[in-house]
């Protein structure tokens, strides 16, 4: 499998990773002149991808002036890193990477959510395996992300069927390395999201134990500058709204969905039918309500030991309704 986003969640838990990141920014746009209205749009192979080749957003922001640049990442912590060094203005990332952002001192603002999608993150394990039920996982070797969706996925999953985390023997692998893991037999199993769900399902025989259908919602976000969504809502408004449109289009048209990002992830396309045949689609505002599960979210990491310190979520909003 080719597809590249395989770090999409990995993180610099002792922040965001300034000093490095930084130094790999020197490629991106300067900082927007005083006086001129600009959105510098950073992106990773998603949505906002299919909408740059659409050109609808250029069209739409076109009579307020707004020039458009974009820049491509391959994982969300050096896209809030871009945001945090002035380089780029808007982006799309999960659930966790904003709370370590928030944490690092990023002015991170939330602007958009996506509807839920637990069905697109779940604990795989092999199709011979011994373990049916997610009580079986006492004691085994579970692989997964460190301080990524699923991390808290697996905390919260654990909790809700009996279980303490420390139940489990965590083994911290990026979606590559567990891919390999658990192909060889070196871990038991494997919580992972999609299209790596999807791809291990048809590629290596996979059988999802359990999925975050009522566990947690696994959303996924949009974001800004605290300064930038003030001083430009009316640019914030007309993505988001453009955003949703391109969701709507994609849930009532899964086949040619499918289609456009076979290629953008470099997947087969039978692997992408299976992720965008489970996933829900839909973006809209941010609301206190969402705010208070990253507020949860945060906590636990807190708790966790993964974050320096506690963070108010809340105030990385604008006028969260």
């Amino acid at each position: 499998m080719t597809f590249d986003v395989s770090n999409r969640r990995r993180f610099v838990l002792s922040g965001v990773g300034v000093g490095a990141a930084a130094l790999s920014l020197s490629g991106l746009p300067a900082r927007a002149q005083p006086g001129s209205r600009v959105l510098r749009v950073g992106h990773q192979k998603g949505f906002l991808s299919l909408l740059k080749g659409r050109g609808t957003l250029e069209q739409r922001l076109a009579p307020l002036g707004v020039k458009l640049s974009w820049t491509e990442f391959t994982a969300g912590p050096v896209q809030l890193e871009a945001l945090n060094v002035g380089s780029i203005d808007f982006g799309d990332v999960g659930e966790a990477p904003p709370i370590f952002a928030q944490a690092a001192g990023a002015p991170l603002a939330y602007v958009a959510a996506t509807v839920p999608r637990p069905a697109t993150e779940a604990v795989l394990v092999p199709q011979g395996s011994a373990i049916k039920t997610v009580a079986d996982l006492k004691g085994k070797k579970v692989a997964y992300n460190k301080g990524s969706n699923v991390h808290y996925f697996l905390v919260k999953l654990l909790e809700k069927n009996g279980l303490k985390y420390e139940d489990v023997q965590s083994v911290f692998l990026p979606p590559a390395d567990a891919r390999a893991a658990f192909e060889k037999g070196a871990v038991d199993a494997w919580v992972i999201w999609d299209p790596f769900l999807a791809a291990a399902e048809v590629g290596l025989n996979g059988r999802i134990l359990a999925d975050a259908k009522g566990v947690v919602n696994n959303r996924a976000y949009y974001f800004s500058t605290l300064d930038y969504a003030a001083k430009n809502a009316d640019v914030v408004k007309i993505v988001i709204e453009e955003i949703n449109k391109l969701d709507q289009w994609g849930s009532a048209h899964r086949d040619a969905l499918a289609a456009e990002f076979a290629p953008l992830w470099g997947l087969p396309k039978p692997v992408v039918d299976r992720s965008v045949a489970r996933a829900v689609y839909g973006t809209g505002p941010i609301t206190k309500a969402i705010l208070h599960e990253q507020q949860v979210i945060a906590d636990t990491f807190f708790n966790l030991k993964l974050i320096p310190k506690k963070i108010n979520v809340l105030e990385a909003a604008v006028n969260a309704a």
